[in-house]
């Protein structure tokens, strides 16, 4: 029954934000932007190749920005947060509906972390946009770290401190603290700090299957994002044409990465995200760093 909700709740998401799209592209058709065949092309393989990478859970923003500035992709910095968001909405709203079917979660906890972290980012929204980003920053990019390094000693092929993982539900005690800190990370994105590779972590340390991470952070991700889009749609503040490609395109990479994370042995799956971890600690802390030094100077 909460599934049948949950997937229920992904389709008319899914439907309102694509039609929502449609309409202003259609409406607007004679502002699109820049048309030309390099600009179609650059935004296609944008979105192909980062939303395969999300779906690792890798996340997409802060790659898209970065291959936009790579491939000089015609867009204004002001439109960029807005794009950023619209686009990769169809296909984060993919990614919960394939994952909350093909992968098992207890429904409960699945239900409880999602709505943890989507109160979480509206609750939580006004107080942790207020609070020193650059030390939020740090933080997260030091615990992350170390949920790196206790993953790995603790990976079953090095035979070092050997955990298996294998739960699919929480109870007690761990679903408590899983909600609390789904409700945390959920706020924590007000302050731009990504749910994907916090969350993997969690899931881990609070002993479930790794895979089961994948179906909460997408839903909860899912649930968050097209709120956001409507907004920036009906402010007129994103390129239609880009997100239109790296929407299109982000669908066709999800469906390519769900095939990939199907077939991986869940203990090989393990070495991917710890390196997911690790790349996300790394660039929070260099981001830390970054913004310490500067408040310093």
């Amino acid at each position: 029954m909460i599934l049948t909700v949950l997937q229920w709740l992904f389709y008319i998401a899914f439907a309102g934000s694509a039609a929502l799209l449609g309409v202003d592209v259609f409406k607007n058709r004679d502002k699109l932007g820049n048309t030309s065949k390099a600009q179609i092309a650059k935004s296609g393989f944008i979105g192909l190749l980062t939303n395969f990478g999300d779906t690792l859970g890798i996340g997409s923003f802060g790659p898209i920005v970065a291959l936009m500035k790579i491939l000089k992709v015609d867009i204004h910095d002001k439109e960029i947060p807005g794009t950023l968001n619209v686009s990769c909405t169809l296909p984060v709203l993919f990614e919960a509906i394939l994952f909350t079917s093909a992968i098992k979660v207890d429904p409960v906890t699945l239900a409880a972390l999602i709505a943890a972290a989507v109160v979480g980012s509206y609750i939580g929204a006004g107080i942790i946009s207020k609070m020193d980003e650059t030390k939020i920053q740090l933080v997260m990019g030091i615990a992350l770290f170390a949920a790196a390094i206790i993953m790995f000693i603790t990976h079953p092929y090095l035979g070092i401190f050997a955990t298996e993982n294998n739960a699919i539900q929480l109870t007690g005690i761990k679903l408590i603290l899983g909600i609390i800190g789904n409700f945390i990370l959920g706020a924590l994105m007000t302050a731009g700090v990504g749910l994907y590779a916090p969350c993997m972590a969690m899931i881990f340390l609070l002993g479930m299957n790794i895979k089961a991470a994948f179906p909460i952070m997408m839903g909860s991700c899912a649930l968050l994002m097209p709120v956001a889009s409507a907004k920036f749609v009906k402010e007129q503040t994103y390129n239609r044409l880009v997100s239109i490609f790296i929407s299109i395109f982000g669908l066709i990479g999800v469906a390519l990465a769900v095939q990939v994370i199907g077939r991986t042995d869940v203990e090989k799956l393990k070495f991917i995200v710890i390196a997911v971890i690790i790349y996300t600690a790394y660039t929070m802390f260099k981001a830390g760093m970054k913004g310490r030094k500067e408040k310093i100077a």
